[in-house]
């Protein structure tokens, strides 16, 4: 198992939960990252970002937990079951009870890191009317270019099993319609998650998620938001230089 990965992953977590940032606070949020094939690790439940160390995080196997997603279990007993996936059984510490959503989307997303927050920026959309006009749009040429033509929005569903088959469902929607898995899945009442090739390029994400969501309260404060036009945001996304810049990124 690799000292590097788990190292890495650390530094993403507590990176997120920098106080000054506004992104969590206590033990909000989660974040996972592939071991191999197999095997990923998430943070472990009630641990806190910000002073996080490596014994927070618990290696989970894949196949167990995915296989839960078609399972009629509830309750105490998807807990249970996912501990039961552990790597190493004697490890105590209990996997995050969003588990089961990592694990679809580093299955079904081609991605490395996942870092799901609570950003006050955010949330203050998703927490109102407006929130799935803001999944919807793009506003600036780098918010399209790290957050993707558009975000996939997840009405609200009680965390575990129903919110991770919730955001399945989404983000193979998104899938389907654009050829690409999405960059920014937006959830109602809730939070955000930013899928990652590598922790910097999930930490940019979420960055600009955060920095976009500032700039759409403000514009709705002194007016109304002026989206660009979905010819333009494609033009953006698909650029070569634009391109070029994004894979600098990671």
């Amino acid at each position: 198992m690799s000292d590097s990965t788990l190292n890495t992953i650390v530094e993403m977590t507590r990176t997120l939960g920098q106080p000054g940032l506004n992104y969590v606070i206590i033990g909000e949020g989660n974040t996972s990252c592939r071991i191999d094939e197999d095997s990923f690790w998430i943070k472990a439940s009630g641990r806190g970002m910000s002073n996080i160390q490596p014994d927070g995080f618990v290696a989970v196997r894949l196949a167990p937990v995915l296989e839960l997603l078609e399972s009629s279990l509830s309750g105490q007993a998807v807990g249970d079951a996912v501990k039961a996936a552990l790597v190493d059984p004697a490890v105590t510490a209990k996997p995050s009870v969003e588990a089961t959503f990592h694990a679809a989307l580093l299955a079904d997303c081609g991605v490395s890191c996942i870092a799901h927050t609570h950003p006050v920026a955010v949330n203050q959309i998703l927490c109102s009317s407006r929130a799935e006009q803001f999944a919807a749009n793009r506003m600036f040429p780098d918010e399209v270019v790290l957050c993707g033509p558009r975000s996939v929005f997840v009405p609200y569903a009680d965390p575990g099993l129903p919110l991770a088959r919730a955001i399945r469902q989404r983000a193979r929607a998104y899938i389907e319609a654009e050829g690409e898995s999405p960059k920014v899945i937006l959830m109602a009442n809730h939070g955000l998650i930013a899928l990652g090739q590598t922790p910097v390029d999930a930490l940019n994400i979420t960055a600009m998620c955060v920095k976009a969501a500032a700039i759409f309260a403000g514009a709705c404060a002194v007016g109304e938001p002026v989206f660009m036009s979905p010819q333009d945001v494609a033009h953006i996304y698909r650029r070569p230089d634009e391109i070029y810049r994004r894979n600098m990124f990671l």
